[in-house]
């Protein structure tokens, strides 16, 4: 179904509180990676860095969609879902520096980073894999007669194309299970264009052959985005199985802070597709007179004091000592052969 924004006066007083707390945790991930970018630059993060610039809109929806108790897997460009799920700028900014205090310890790459006790996974690399890794995770809680958790993760289209992806959405439609799965099209997978990537005419034809319900949303609009996300999370907990949203956008930058993004077509930038989401969402506001220009330039400023604080603790801060670190997996130290019981 194509999803798109309901007119202005049917916006109801919840919708505006939940789009401007949306609007804040997407500043709040542009500024916060805006820092992240100028550190790499100046040679004080170790790995790449991979921004969400352009896509932060539909992050923070499908992290707002859920509710305590269940699973975000998020990918490279999900800043503002990290933060609107519940990552702290201070626990963001000490694993990128690598700080011994992070909730990774120093111990690996700067975007494998959650808590999953709390349901915040940490991230595999291998593009896909987070699917079969949440929906295992569901199929685990039904197995253990745990009900009413959905699990959401989030893929560039690029990752559609591999084994692990099928895998875990095909098991997700045969058990049905709440997954919401969200396609992020920034229509290049790295520098391969889309024509190269699929042949399909989009890529929520894709839901019908696995048999799960999709859903297809401007990616630049944050006011389709939440409605669309939460309707899809609502479907996936009311026993509809996985949801497929497929939503289309732009990445405004390239890969990586290493990528001059040279390969991307000109003309995209000038279509609906090329919008800025922040730049969007502004606009609405400001259309809809939900907030000041003053109170737009206050939160700027609350959340650039923030990121600032953060990163300046986080630089602070030691990464582990090699030769008094204790190295075994943080959530299996139980098992080592030195450990003693609690």
């Amino acid at each position: 179904m194509l999803s798109t924004a309901a007119a202005p006066n049917t916006r109801s007083d919840a919708f505006k509180e939940r789009y401007l707390q949306a609007y804040r945790w997407m500043l709040l991930a542009r500024i916060a990676e805006e820092k992240v970018a100028a550190l790499y630059r100046g040679g004080k993060i170790i790995g790449g860095v991979f921004l969400g610039r352009g896509q932060e809109a539909l992050s923070a929806a499908t992290a707002l969609a859920l509710r305590k108790g269940d699973i975000f897997a998020p990918l490279i460009r999900d800043q503002a879902g990290r933060f609107a799920f519940g990552e702290t700028p201070l626990d963001a900014f000490r694993t990128y520096l690598g700080s011994r205090l992070g909730p990774m310890r120093g111990r690996d790459g700067n975007i494998h980073r959650g808590r999953p006790r709390e349901g915040y996974y940490p991230m595999i690399s291998h593009l896909g894999a987070m699917v079969p890794v949440v929906s295992g995770t569901l199929l685990a809680r039904r197995l253990r007669g745990e009900n009413g958790t959905v699990g959401a993760t989030c893929i560039g289209e690029g990752g559609t194309s591999t084994g692990a992806f099928h895998e875990g959405l095909n098991l997700a439609a045969v058990e049905k299970l709440p997954l919401v799965l969200v396609v992020a099209n920034n229509q290049y997978a790295y520098s391969t264009p889309n024509s190269r990537q699929f042949a399909c005419a989009d890529l929520i034809d894709r839901a019908l052959g696995y048999g799960v319900e999709g859903h297809t949303v401007d990616g630049t609009d944050l006011a389709a985005c939440l409605e669309t996300l939460q309707d899809a999370t609502d479907r996936a907990r009311s026993g509809r199985g996985p949801q497929l949203i497929v939503a289309h956008l732009l990445r405004l930058v390239g890969h990586g802070e290493h990528d001059d993004a040279s390969y991307v077509d000109p003309a995209l930038r000038t279509m609906p597709i090329g919008r800025d989401c922040l730049a969007v969402a502004e606009k609405q506001i400001a259309a809809e007179k939900w907030a000041t220009k003053a109170e737009l330039d206050q939160w700027r400023s609350i959340a650039i004091t923030q990121m600032e604080e953060a990163m300046a603790t986080a630089l602070r801060e030691s990464p582990p000592d090699p030769s008094a670190e204790t190295w075994s997996a943080i959530s299996t130290a139980h098992l080592r052969d030195d450990a003693t019981s609690s």
